[in-house]
């Protein structure tokens, strides 16, 4: 019998007729992951990095212990490279105002890919604007994937940074992030990765993909909302000054001038979120133990059978490959003649929930010629009769607003 992961997840357990398929957005907690906030907030609630009582210390080592989980996982060379923010838009706005205004000036240019998140690309427009630089777009096919003339002529002597999303909230596809991150060095360039949507769901190793900087989010990848992860090569993270000032972030302060801490707490000012890193490091944990491997097979068998079903529907058209293993677990479609947000309303009144909209990707659906899509995607802990379920929901949704088939 197939394991029942669902069984793991109060909110799933709670209510049964559920078919939650906006795992792109956010994905749902463990009981593991709820005990240990609240484990941290019963049993080690201080505030961490500033005394010198036992319950002080036992927070601080919390939460550098939860520093120490994140390296391991995504395989940095020490934890001094691992910040804590709120979130993924956090830690690209760190990076893109603390290094891009720091370190880009007018005549260079930051490419930058069509499907980015606008996440990914709203700081760059900004610094863009504040230093002179240009933006510069790699496009990519209606497939996901990029030419190697899009990319030898995108990454050039020109460029100064690469802003690449992992894996595309839209398409799903994997982009080639070590090959453009070559190509990025060859040019004296640093490459900035969203990893919102791979790092939940594939082993993610920064020193073999050697990007320079990887955002994250913790509540993709089953923890807690509040806190997320900014890794940098230490020798960047050196040279780059604070994001936010206040406490803690401080070696000495005088009246004139200041002395900033060593990284990583030169980024991490003020009270920190040692429950949500808590939580995370349960998260992470909660995946190491099921592999990767599992979860992706899962979530590769979860995808094709729905491809599968929208296939035979006429009307229905899913953007970008036809291949499900090119979707990471992420299925954006439109249905002619329907606007999303009514599609997912008709899901909704069947018990479904997915995603309609742009999804923050406005560029990249404009350059495939549609405004708006519906966005179901998958977890591990989805089933496939929920699958069957959405994708006979999907199947009556022109006859219910009045196609008449």
């Amino acid at each position: 019998m197939e394991n029942d992961y669902r069984k793991d997840f109060p909110l799933l357990k709670a209510n049964k007729d559920l078919v939650y398929i906006d795992n792109a957005a956010t994905a749902q907690r463990p009981e593991c992951v709820i005990q240990a906030e609240k484990k941290f907030y019963e049993e080690e609630n201080a505030n961490p990095l500033r005394g010198f009582y036992p319950l002080s210390l036992a927070a601080t080592d919390r939460y550098q212990g939860a520093r120490e989980t994140v390296k391991d996982f995504i395989h940095a060379k020490t934890a001094d490279e691992i910040v804590f923010t709120r979130n993924t838009t956090e830690s690209l706005n760190l990076t893109a105002y603390s290094y891009g205004l720091s370190h880009l000036k007018e005549g260079d240019e930051i490419a930058v890919t069509i499907m980015e998140h606008h996440s990914n690309l709203l700081p760059w427009q900004i610094v863009a604007r504040q230093t002179g630089a240009s933006l510069r777009f790699l496009e990519c096919e209606p497939d996901g994937t990029f030419s190697p003339e899009v990319l030898k002529q995108g990454i050039n002597e020109h460029t100064k940074l690469l802003a690449v999303t992992h894996v595309s909230n839209v398409l799903g596809c994997v982009n080639p992030v070590k090959e453009m991150a070559s190509l990025a060095h060859q040019a004296g360039a640093v490459v900035v990765m969203d990893g919102a949507q791979s790092v939940p769901h594939m082993p993610v190793d920064v020193q073999d993909l050697d990007v320079d900087f990887l955002a994250f989010s913790g509540h993709k990848l089953m923890g807690p909302m509040g806190i997320g992860v900014l890794y940098g090569k230490k020798e960047l993270l050196q040279e780059m000054p604070p994001f936010l000032t206040g406490g803690e972030m401080i070696s000495s302060v005088s009246r004139e001038s200041a002395v900033f801490a060593q990284v990583p707490q030169k980024f991490e000012a003020g009270t920190v979120n040692a429950a949500g890193a808590a939580g995370l490091q349960a998260a992470i944990s909660y995946i190491q133990r099921l592999g990767f491997e599992t979860i992706m097979k899962k979530e590769q068998e979860l995808t094709a059978r729905a491809m599968e079903g929208l296939a035979k529907l006429p009307y229905v058209k899913v953007l970008g490959s036809p291949d499900p293993k090119n979707h990471t677990g992420i299925v954006a479609f439109v249905i002619e003649g329907v606007h999303p947000h009514d599609v997912s309303e008709v899901l909704a009144a069947d018990g479904i929930a997915v995603r309609a909209g742009h999804h923050c990707a406005q560029p990249l659906l404009e350059y495939l010629g549609v405004r708006n899509a519906t966005r179901a995607s998958f977890m591990f802990y989805n089933t496939p009769e929920e699958v069957d379920q959405f994708v006979e929901s999907t199947a009556s949704v022109r006859r219910r607003m009045g196609y008449g088939e």
